[in-house]
Order: C-alpha cells, then sequence, then structure tokens
C-alpha cells in the first residue's frame, strides 16, 4: 500500500511539474496564432510602388515597405466621399 501511494504521489508530481505547464504553453501559442491570423483578417496594407503611386491590398507586398491598416475606421473618424 505504501508503494501504491508513493507511485500515485510521483506521477502527481510528474503531471503538475511537466505536464500541465506543457499544455498551457500549447494553449498560450495556439491563442498567439489565432490572434494573429484574427488581426491579419481584419488588415490592409497600403505601399507605394517604383512609380510612386499608392496600393491598398490585402496582402503584404513582397521586398517593399508597407503600412498596415484596418478595415474599421477608428472612432471619431468621419469616412465620407462627398467632403473636397
Amino acid at each position: 500500500m505504501l508503494v501504491l501511494a508513493v507511485l500515485l504521489t510521483a506521477a502527481a508530481w510528474w503531471w503538475f511539474t511537466t505536464e500541465m505547464p506543457r499544455r498551457a504553453r500549447e494553449r498560450a501559442r495556439a491563442a498567439d496564432v489565432a490572434m494573429a491570423r484574427a488581426e491579419h483578417a481584419n488588415s490592409l496594407y497600403r505601399w507605394r510602388d517604383a512609380d510612386g503611386v499608392l496600393h491598398v491590398t490585402e496582402e503584404p507586398p513582397k521586398g517593399r515597405k508597407f503600412e498596415r491598416v484596418g478595415r474599421d475606421p477608428q472612432d471619431g473618424i468621419e469616412i465620407s466621399g462627398s467632403r473636397q
């Protein structure tokens, strides 16, 4: 009976010091990936080509500087095409 208690204690110690932290790290990584995907899905990319023409695309350009812009306007910013 004592041997069984020692084995169960050792197994519980192993679980709480090895397995639980590993699972917590995996969950944190999965949450980071999900957040990055959500951020990417809600982004547009603004950049200029070699001729200086402004482009706004859903995919970032390769080999160029770009600015990530959210699809949703910020609070307090009015978007209207009728103003000049």
